[in-house]
């Protein structure tokens, strides 16, 4: 009798625990920059001047990133996305000259 009560505890447990890891992973992007921020998948195509960058777009378009002081990216870590030809995530917004600001790139 208790073990059927057992496996109900522990499989609610797992699934709220899971429901509660794909929240987290939903929101994180949106607690940690803003409702306005956008993300772009690609690759890192070349670095510089400092840590602004250009990236490439799954479908092949360059997009150009400037890489400010609120910029939470680490240069090494961006050299080794360029090195490794690495999938990267960035985390940017338009500023009020229409331009690409990262916000993070990961």
């Amino acid at each position: 009798m208790t073990f059927p009560r057992v496996a109900a505890a522990i499989f609610v447990l797992v699934l709220m625990s899971s429901l509660v890891l794909l929240s987290v992973i939903w929101l994180s992007p949106l607690l940690a920059h803003g409702t306005n921020v956008q993300t772009a998948h690609g690759t890192i195509k070349t670095i510089g001047p400092g840590r602004d960058f250009d990236f490439e777009t799954a479908p092949g378009k360059i997009l150009h990133f400037q890489c400010m002081n609120t910029c939470r990216a680490s240069l090494d870590h961006m050299q080794r996305h360029l090195a490794e030809h690495a999938p990267t995530d960035v985390y940017f917004i338009y500023d009020t000259n229409h331009r690409l600001v990262a916000l993070d790139v990961d």
